[in-house]
């Protein structure tokens, strides 16, 4: 990415960022954040993203795997995933700054269906990659972000602008992953209809058998991509959820640790703290204080 897209980029999102570090919503499908120091990783689910580093650094952790993305590369998020983020890189004077685009599949889908869908050259990709940033990647970003000084100039051209960053992703290095995400049939959707279900239903008993034909497909197939996808099984997903809804729980109250480990469907106390702290490195009722007093970031971008 040349510097001067890079800088204006900079410019941009700290102009229109928050100075408390916050992240904001400046369009619809888009937020700016900026940070000042680093953060502790913070458990959050995030929905398919295009999320991009203007300044700093970031980590993202999904089960066992770390994806680190600096100035000049992209992260993609294809499905619902329970990540792990953190600022990596971050000071007062030279801030951490991101900007984070929703991918929406019905504008996917619309776009694949008017240029003629290219059919990906991997079955089963993963969800969640990183690239590096290109000009033809970056210059529509600044120009989206640009509209955000002409307000009047919004409802007419960011539609045409967030195509142009679809189109350019699609035929990107990730595209394989951003096609999966328009097409209704592909296994990615079908991963993705499994997903939705978890998470609607979590602290609920889960039979593999009756998931794998909520989304028409064998047991055997849907291990199989569900792994490919999430990098997890089923199992170890819905626990991910699970323990991911029982920080946030703690996070807003001082609630009895026992409860909110049955709120989300733990029947044992000490299992939902042995797999709490396994996950987050403390005891619940312990990072419960710690989170409360800290507040920290939670937005990918």
């Amino acid at each position: 990415m040349d510097l001067s897209l890079q800088t204006e980029l900079q410019t941009l999102v700290t102009r229109h960022g928050s100075p408390d570090g916050a992240a904001v919503r400046v369009l619809p499908n888009v937020i700016v954040m900026s940070a000042y120091a680093t953060t502790l990783p913070i458990a959050e689910m995030t929905e398919p993203m295009f999320a991009l580093v203007a300044q700093g650094a970031k980590g993202v952790g999904l089960g066992e795997g770390v994806f680190d993305y600096s100035a000049g590369q992209y992260l993609i998020v294809s499905v619902d995933l329970p990540l792990q983020a953190h600022v990596a890189v971050a000071t007062q004077e030279t801030p951490y700054l991101g900007i984070g685009i929703t991918l929406r599949p019905d504008a996917i889908a619309a776009l694949l269906l008017e240029v003629g869908s290219t059919p990906a050259t991997r079955s089963d990709p993963p969800g969640i990659a990183v690239s590096e940033l290109t000009n033809e990647l970056a210059d529509p970003v600044v120009r989206l972000l640009r509209l955000l000084d002409r307000p009047a100039d919004i409802p007419v051209l960011a539609p045409a602008i967030e195509r142009e960053i679809l189109w350019r992703l699609i035929n990107g290095p990730q595209g394989d992953i951003v096609r999966q995400i328009g097409l209704a049939d592909s296994r990615m959707a079908q991963i993705g209809r499994a997903i939705r279900w978890i998470r609607g239903h979590y602290a609920q008993p889960m039979r593999i058998e009756d998931l794998a034909a909520h989304v028409n497909m064998s047991v055997t197939s849907f291990h199989r991509h569900f792994r490919g996808v999430t990098s997890m099984t089923p199992i170890q997903y819905q626990k991910q959820i699970r323990l991911q809804a029982a920080r946030s729980r703690l996070m807003s109250t001082a609630a009895d640790v026992a409860e909110v480990g049955f709120s989300v469907g733990y029947d044992s106390p000490s299992q939902f703290s042995r797999e709490y702290r396994r996950l987050f490195g403390q005891p619940p009722g312990k990072d419960g204080k710690s989170l409360r007093r800290s507040q920290p970031l939670t937005q990918i971008a």
